[in-house]
């Protein structure tokens, strides 16, 4: 099974960039930007990727984030994604960035969106991966800072592909962000947002509802609703589900207990992820790993997972059907 997870071509559907920050580039950072930070060493900082819920590790990863300041900075952070990418096959990838992370420590949106840009435009002409950027709204704040960012955004709308919704979930429902998912998607953006991740099934009815999603980033709460189930089911929504941010952040005891393979026997649109692989002990082929050495997974299963990440992507259905072919090609 590891060497099929291994052999197979993937695309990755939710990856936080900042959540990529390993601690050794963060300690390059630091003290080349001359930015202090909580941590005495490498090891220290590992130590601390000890999380009971969500919010202890948005805790520790805006505090990572302010070492990046240039463009160089973000260029960095981006290439040493795509060289695990390389490393996991993975050969398309549509990755968030939080620019109210950065412009509210006086980064510019253009300084955040440029270095990232130029890193997925060699991973291109290096390596033939094939990628997309979503914004993402930092849901603590307000709607109103949403709309100034989007506004920021609106020059560089041949750049980023969609929007997104992340962040602390409990208490900041996707009902708050309605009018600004309107704007977004009257300005001709995609839009995915996170839902059903700790808070409970009613915040994925509303990012369905109000926000008229094309994605839900983790979802897994879905299983607590028979109704929304079905509906996620006939509707085939995707789910971009992250095994190992689930267990680090307590959504389930263990990876025994996870219920993605009661979501895709259902036959929901499942993807796995990485998330914010950096924090959370592994990129895109370790989660496979961890899921398949834990559940009764199938090799037809993580066939289909993988396929449905493509199938879920943002790109032409031509480039789709050619990346599906290679996963046949993979599978022999």
């Amino acid at each position: 099974m590891i060497d099929l997870i291994k052999r197979l071509p993937k695309a990755e559907l939710h990856l936080h960039i900042e959540g990529s920050l390993e601690p050794e580039l963060m300690f390059r950072l630091a003290k080349k930007n001359q930015i202090e930070i909580p941590y005495k060493d490498i090891e220290d900082v590992r130590n601390a990727y000890n999380f009971t819920n969500l919010q202890t590790f948005l805790d520790i990863y805006y505090a990572g984030a302010d070492v990046l300041i240039t463009q160089d900075d973000f260029y960095d952070l981006t290439w040493e994604y795509i060289l695990k990418c390389v490393e996991d096959n993975v050969i398309h990838t549509e990755i968030f960035f939080d620019p109210q992370t950065h412009t509210a420590r006086g980064v510019a949106f253009e300084t955040v969106i440029t270095g990232i840009k130029r890193a997925l435009a060699d991973a291109k002409a290096q390596y033939g991966i094939t990628s997309c950027i979503i914004m993402c709204f930092l849901r603590h704040l307000s709607q109103e800072e949403a709309f100034e960012t989007l506004e920021q955004a609106l020059p560089f709308k041949d750049d980023i592909i969609g929007v997104g919704l992340d962040s602390s979930e409990l208490g900041n429902p996707p009902s708050k962000f309605k009018d600004v998912f309107k704007k977004a998607k009257e300005e001709g953006f995609k839009l995915v947002a996170h839902a059903g991740e700790e808070a409970d099934f009613s915040y994925i009815y509303e990012a369905l509802d109000l926000l008229d999603i094309s994605r839900i980033d983790h979802g897994v709460q879905s299983i607590k609703s028979d109704e929304l189930m079905q509906r996620l089911k006939d509707e085939q929504m995707p789910l971009t589900v992250c095994p190992n941010s689930n267990i680090e952040l307590r959504v389930f005891d263990n990876y025994k207990a996870h219920n993605i393979k009661e979501l895709l026997d259902y036959g929901l649109n499942i993807t796995i992820n990485s998330d914010d692989p950096a924090y959370f002990k592994g990129y895109i082929n370790q989660n496979f790993i961890n899921i398949s050495e834990n559940l009764p997974l199938t090799e037809d299963d993580i066939i289909t997972l993988v396929k449905n990440s493509f199938r879920s992507s943002f790109i032409s259905d031509e480039l789709k059907q050619q990346y599906l072919d290679r996963v046949d090609q993979a599978v022999g």
